[in-house]
């Protein structure tokens, strides 16, 4: 234990001013204690050392008549007036001003018992396209995951016997450590909190208790599910390890790209080519969507890149938040072959707009024609 000379300045444990208030020694304290707590850091002794000194020092200054004679005459005027012998006086001294098993609930056993710990969640995955993703749907998936074994009936001891309490701490599943006036209360480090250890193993689940198993479970997919998102079964993951609720299974969303729509959030944006005529003259065009064909009308004069929106034909919200816009952008599509009429047509309508064009290309047979016909 530190001598008066060589113990730091209660405020300067806590890290507040000396002007602070009984929340904020609470708040600081609460965040040390967490800190340091022997549960989150067994076996360190420089961490119960911290542990011990912010204890001390909230003790102090959270007394207002301790306090007073604190900053009075300093560690002189409070020489022994730490009274604490294990964590269990500190959780009975403070647990009002914490909420009440604050620190039971972080770190378990901090007032003789186990946390009841949630079992671990598990994960798998499922491909969809994109119109089952739009319309939602139900797909059977499969992962691995732990149940209890029934040869022992999850006791992990062969039948016919049990566990044992455990002899090195009594069967409490948690052991003290004395250092002068405190006592620190931890987890047993050889039965791991659980009060019994297995002399005689089942030779089935090789004294865990659990086996692994494959399962098959059918999971509803709503519509408008996105790329990476996860979808919930509730229950479906790994047992709790001392009679707490089970994890839960999570369910990866994967989607194929479409090769006809892009997907921004809950929109939907589709290319459709138009040609020259289309876009100078105005046109009905007809487009995809996820409900089959549908016919948008083209202005004349429209542009290359133009979008036009139809609303409501996205994809839905997941959350039931409406549904996206269909955008068709259209983009001018230029044939790399013309018949022989088209390209008549379209020099008729460079010479009309004064546009220089490349010369007419004769074709093989044209060609061989004239040689064989010359003109006159």
């Amino acid at each position: 234990m530190a001598t008066m000379a060589e113990k730091r300045d209660y405020y300067e444990v806590l890290g507040v001013a000396r002007t602070a208030t009984a929340k904020e020694l609470a708040d600081a304290y609460r965040k040390l204690a967490i800190k340091y707590h022997p549960d989150k850091n067994p076996g360190n002794e420089d961490v119960i050392a911290h542990f011990k000194e912010a204890a001390e020092a909230f003790e102090i200054l959270n007394d207002p008549e301790k306090r007073a004679r604190y900053d009075r005459y300093g560690h002189a005027g409070v020489e022994g007036g730490a009274h604490f012998h294990d964590i269990n006086d500190i959780f009975s001294a403070f647990g009002d001003i914490f909420g009440g098993g604050v620190f039971g609930d972080i770190f378990g056993g901090g007032r003789g018992g186990r946390r009841v710990r949630k079992g671990a969640d598990v994960g798998t995955q499922v491909t969809l396209d994109l119109l089952e993703a739009a319309r939602g749907v139900t797909k059977s998936v499969q992962f691995e995951r732990h149940e209890r074994c029934q040869e022992c009936h999850g006791s992990g001891a062969r039948p016919g016997t049990k566990p044992q309490p455990c002899n090195y701490c009594g069967g409490r599943g948690q052991v003290v450590q004395s250092s002068g006036v405190f006592r620190v209360q931890t987890t047993c480090p050889v039965c791991h909190g659980e009060g019994t250890v297995i002399k005689d193993p089942c030779a089935k689940c090789s004294g865990n208790g659990v086996v692994g198993r494959r399962v098959k479970r059918d999971v509803v997919i709503p519509a408008g599910v996105d790329h990476q998102m996860r979808v919930r079964l509730a229950g479906e993951g790994e047992p709790s390890p001392n009679g707490g609720p089970p994890g839960d299974a999570y369910v990866l969303i994967e989607i194929r790209d479409h090769p006809l729509f892009q997907r921004e959030g809950n929109h939907l944006i589709c290319r459709v080519p138009i040609t020259y005529a289309q876009a100078a003259l105005g046109a009905s065009v007809e487009v995809p969507t996820l409900d089959g064909p549908d016919t948008i009308d083209i202005p004349a004069g429209t542009q290359p890149g133009d979008v036009f929106k139809l609303r409501g034909r996205g994809m839905s919200d997941p959350r039931g938040r409406g549904k996206g816009d269909l955008l068709v952008q259209v983009n001018l599509d230029v044939p790399k072959k013309l018949s022989p009429r088209e390209n008549e047509l379209l020099r008729e309508l460079a010479k009309e707009e004064n546009t220089n064009v490349s010369p007419h290309r004769k074709t093989f047979l044209e060609r061989l024609k004239n040689y064989l016909v010359p003109s006159e």
